[in-house]
């Protein structure tokens, strides 16, 4: 039980290691323990998993957990994506729990935790959890799962049809039915898998969505490398776009009609333009540190205005809560938008992006060349280490020390800290170097006029990690 902390958002562990019922009792209880001591919610919890090795049976351990501590449960009764989780969260004032590890690969599970606004649990609102593992009780009398079914104190509830009838109200189904459009889909073996096509039926062409705790061997992580073979799906059943969602269904990656990825900085550019310009909607737009500077020249030609957060969605989450937010969003494809949850959603994010599309009447490709030729293109790069402890820190000691003043040619004329070492350069690129908050690797991102040129910063700062 030790070593519990939560990172960017919520706790990951290896299964059988760290990640056991003993250290999910340990993390259910104090958690437990803030709800009610804090007096979060009257309403208790809405819990969910995903589709990951066990995520039932953890689930029904941790419902059992809070039913024994006195905290009502709803439980959805099947697999369930994330987004619905914290729509539950919003829509019965309850807690959100989610037994996922999101992204990361086949052998960890977690532990997330969504406020009753309906977003992640804020930085304070988790230390609040944290300060409380001291307070666990080993001798929690624990009941089965269905001795609290039969008592009423665990519901279950089809949480996921319920948040597909929302969607289906913010979003314009009919427009996009009308329209003919080929979707595909590629739920990564994850949570969100069938969503989409209940929505759209036989326009949805989807590719791995069966259940299968392994991933076939590949982290479902909805980034270009991982989507190779969803790119030739795209091309061969005449898609027009693709949706690619993560292993919750919170982050997303797209395709073009060619089978080519578009990635987050340029999914948050095209809603802020279409959410301001075709529907009249303003707003602060929110970034964290690692996102592409296309939006800041898009706030200043729209005069909206534009905030910096850490890497993290809480951080993100509590801007929306708390200000007047169009967009939000992040480079690993975490996006929210105005009129929606405070929360990442990456199947409402790609059924807003289909809706876009089809009402400009403009293939997801054009769309894109229409904001490089009013921006200018801006490529991206990311490359994500897996490196000895020792070489990360130093690389991260030379960083803050400001030694890499020159990379891959180019000046280095500032840096920032805001999360992790930002190397600003004379030409306006920049390259960022940061250790991971979930997995044991280095971050190293790059934002540049060209592809070549972005890629060559990363390659750059990959190989000095190597010589330390």
């Amino acid at each position: 039980m030790k070593n519990i902390k939560f990172g960017t958002d919520g706790w990951r562990a290896i299964i059988a290691d760290q990640y056991t019922f003993e250290n999910l009792t340990f993390v259910a209880q104090a958690t437990a323990r803030w709800i009610t001591e804090e007096k979060v919610t009257k309403n208790g919890i809405v819990i969910g998993h995903d589709a990951r090795f066990m995520g039932r049976e953890f689930t029904e351990h941790v419902a059992s957990v809070f039913a024994a501590m006195g905290v009502p449960v709803r439980m959805a009764d099947s697999i369930t994506p994330t987004p619905a989780v914290s729509w539950g969260a919003l829509n019965f004032d309850a807690v959100g729990i989610v037994i996922t590890a999101s992204h990361n690969p086949p052998n960890y599970n977690g532990f997330k935790i969504k406020a009753p606004f309906g977003g992640s649990a804020t930085p304070d609102q988790i230390a609040a959890v944290e300060a409380r593992y001291d307070q666990f009780d080993p001798d929690l009398e624990v009941a089965p799962y269905k001795t609290y079914l039969k008592t009423g104190r665990i519901r279950e509830i089809n949480l996921t049809e319920q948040y597909t009838d929302v969607i289906r109200e913010r979003i314009d189904i009919k427009a996009i039915k009308n329209s003919g459009v080929r979707i595909g889909h590629d739920p990564m073996f994850g949570s969100g898998m069938g969503v989409i096509k209940a929505l759209l039926g036989e326009q949805v062409y989807e590719l791995h969505g069966e259940v299968n705790p392994s991933f076939k061997g590949t982290a479902p992580e909805p980034i270009e490398k991982n989507l190779e073979e969803f790119s030739t799906f795209i091309k061969q059943n005449n898609c027009q776009i693709g949706i690619a969602n993560d292993g919750d269904a919170d982050r997303i990656g797209l395709m073009n009609e060619n089978g080519e990825f578009v990635d987050s900085h340029r999914i948050l550019s095209l809603l802020v333009k279409y959410l301001h310009r075709e529907k009249g909607l303003s707003g602060t737009i929110v970034k964290t540190f690692s996102t592409t500077n296309m939006l800041n020249k898009q706030a200043e030609k729209y005069g909206l205005p534009i905030e910096t957060t850490p890497i993290g969605f809480k951080y993100i989450a509590e801007k929306i809560v708390n200000e007047n937010v169009l967009v939000g969003g992040e480079e690993s494809g975490g996006l929210a938008v105005k009129g929606h949850i405070p929360e990442r959603d990456g199947l409402f994010i790609g059924l807003l992006m289909t809706e876009m599309m089809v009402k400009s009447g403009k293939k997801l490709s054009e769309l894109v060349q229409e904001l490089f030729d009013e921006f200018g293109e801006h490529a991206y790069y990311r490359n994500d280490m897996h490196t000895e402890e020792s070489k990360k820190l130093a690389m991260i000691d030379h960083c803050e020390n400001k030694k890499m003043d020159e990379i891959a040619g180019l000046k280095v004329v500032d840096w920032q800290f805001t999360d992790g070492i930002k190397h600003l350069m004379e030409d306006g690129s920049w390259l960022l170097v940061r250790p991971s908050g979930t997995e044991p690797v280095l971050r190293i991102y790059s934002e540049a006029p060209t592809a070549d040129q972005a890629r060559k910063l990363v390659d750059e700062a990959s190989k000095k990690v190597d010589t330390f």
